[in-house]
């Protein structure tokens, strides 16, 4: 399906990441990246970088009874400096609960950790493309068809397209040029399971919550029946079935 590129009326909010201990996960996250935890209540904690870092989302820790069973679909990329700063940040890692992970990888020179629940991340070599990202590089997407998904997720978050690698690597940024990049990495696996990790969009305040999802699923995207109870915000999928979700105007 082709997908146009018109601007809409949502925004990145919150990436969000499925705990069975969302506590402790947020301080492991907190203490890895130098931010802080900004919010506990029952049914999330939030984690909030300083405001010079240029990362303008939540990052949301959320309480789920289910295991996790395979490999996560949505992951983060950490930036080094240095090769003595990715060192730091790999061994600052693994003495906060943070493991090795073998993806078969092979001699690659970022490493693949995971932190204390499974949830893989990298740890990047220094890269001129991330030198102002701070802490986040980005926030990676497997994809099918990078170009198509990119396409999608630009449209839904206002961040345009700003680099590609052929068809193996799709990447957006926020137009204010600060913060992590979006980027959709081509990966032929099979979705098989809910994800564990997936972003949060939202309409402004002065929007309607309904026209906004109404918009949405005109985009491309799909309701995601989860079960449940009825929640103010709507959970859909992206076009390759990646559960997201439409919060409430804000």
């Amino acid at each position: 399906m082709a997908v146009s590129l018109r601007r809409m009326n949502t925004r990145l909010v919150n990436l969000v990441i499925d705990a069975a201990r969302p506590r402790v996960l947020a301080d492991f996250w907190a203490a890895l990246l130098g931010w802080r935890v900004a919010l506990e209540e029952p049914g999330e904690v939030d984690v909030r970088a300083p405001a010079s870092d240029g990362w303008d989302l939540d990052l949301v820790f959320v309480p789920v009874p289910e295991p996790k069973k395979v490999k996560n679909r949505v992951h983060l990329d950490l930036a080094s400096t240095t090769a003595a700063h990715q060192a730091e940040l790999v061994a600052r890692a693994l003495e906060l609960g943070g493991s090795r992970v073998d993806l078969g990888q092979g001699d690659v020179p970022w490493v693949v950790l995971a932190d204390p629940e499974g949830n893989e991340f990298c740890v990047l070599e220094p890269r001129e493309r991330y030198a102002d990202t701070d802490a986040v590089a980005s926030i990676v997407v497997d994809a099918h068809a990078p170009e198509a998904l990119a396409g999608f997720w630009a449209r839904i978050t206002g961040w345009p397209v700003q680099g590609r690698d052929g068809d193996v690597l799709v990447s957006l940024r926020s137009p204010s040029g600060r913060g992590p990049w979006l980027e959709f990495l081509r990966n032929d696996d099979v979705k098989r399971v809910k994800n564990r990790v997936h972003l949060d969009v939202a309409p402004p305040a002065d929007a309607g919550h309904a026209a906004a999802v109404t918009e949405v699923v005109a985009a491309g995207a799909a309701p995601a029946d989860l079960g449940g109870p009825a929640l103010p915000w709507r959970v859909l999928t992206d076009p390759e079935g990646n559960e997201f979700c439409v919060l409430t105007p804000r």
